[in-house]
């Protein structure tokens, strides 16, 4: 305990904290909230491989943008609406149903 101390009052001494606040270095948009989420390997790897193959950006906003088209195209349908939906495409992809 005593060798922590005496590197904390070393880095102490070394630095001048007086001015110092708490918090995020880089402050949120506004509009925009910070979470933690946990994403599959594979899907988080696709996003940064996406970003990386357009010469840079951002992965955070590609997955934003993702999540936004898919919340998007769904706005306005109901539970009920998308299963009849899901039901006649699957049913239409039926091998022997005719039309």
């Amino acid at each position: 305990m005593r060798k922590a101390r005496k590197r904390a009052d070393a880095f102490e001494g070394e630095y001048d904290f007086s001015r110092a606040s708490r918090g995020p270095i880089v402050r949120v948009a506004k509009g925009k909230t910070r979470i933690t989420i946990r994403l599959d390997e594979d899907i988080l790897a696709w996003f940064r491989e996406q970003v990386h193959r357009a010469g840079g950006g951002n992965y955070q906003t590609l997955i934003n943008a993702a999540l936004r088209e898919h919340m998007e195209s769904r706005l306005g349908r109901t539970l009920e609406q998308t299963l009849r939906r899901v039901l006649r495409e699957e049913l239409g992809r039926s091998p022997g149903r005719s039309r």
